[in-house]
């Protein structure tokens, strides 16, 4: 998916199924073997437990759905661009959204460092969270007028408040 490239068709056939396709597969592609690993380390920590609220297939259409909002609202930030965006970040994003409304009492083990030692430390859900979203948010708005930068970092912002919102809508009544 390439910013520049999908804002032109979205303006010239905004009804078209081509159009919405490298939305879809950028979601499937990754830029490394670290990138997907640490997509799939979010998704099997997270995950399960938002789609347990979900359903299977509810949990699927949430999690295209909210990886296409966060692809739309990197391309609104940084409509110029020209590098290809990869990664199922803003999904991973949404899903990780959902979890943070969903659990608020839930508590995750984290690897943390401390001065040279790495200690595993069981940390509130909501507080990881919580540092995960500030850390993007901080380098989404340090990258704002920053030509080539490699990081979706809209895509982080966008999946993620978009999947705090959406899982009431996808939440098994």
């Amino acid at each position: 998916m390439v910013p520049a490239r999908e804002l032109a068709h979205l303006a010239l056939a905004p009804f078209s199924f081509t159009t919405y396709l490298p939305f879809l597969t950028s979601m499937f592609l990754h830029g490394g073997w670290v990138h997907v690993l640490g997509n799939m380390l979010y998704l099997w920590v997270f995950g399960d437990n938002v789609e347990d609220i979900m359903g299977r297939f509810r949990f699927l259409v949430f999690y295209l759905f909210t990886g296409f909002i966060g692809s739309l609202l990197h391309i609104w930030m940084d409509p110029d661009s020209h590098i290809p965006t990869v990664g199922a970040s803003g999904a991973i994003a949404g899903v990780l959204g959902a979890y943070f409304v969903s659990f608020p009492h839930s508590r995750v083990l984290t690897l943390v460092p401390i001065f040279i030692f790495l200690t595993l430390v069981e940390l509130p859900a909501v507080l990881f969270l919580f540092l995960w979203f500030g850390l993007q948010l901080l380098s989404g708005v340090a990258s704002l007028g920053v030509p080539g930068e490699p990081v979706a970092w809209w895509a982080h912002i966008g999946g993620f408040v978009s999947g705090a919102v959406l899982v009431h809508v996808f939440r098994r009544r």
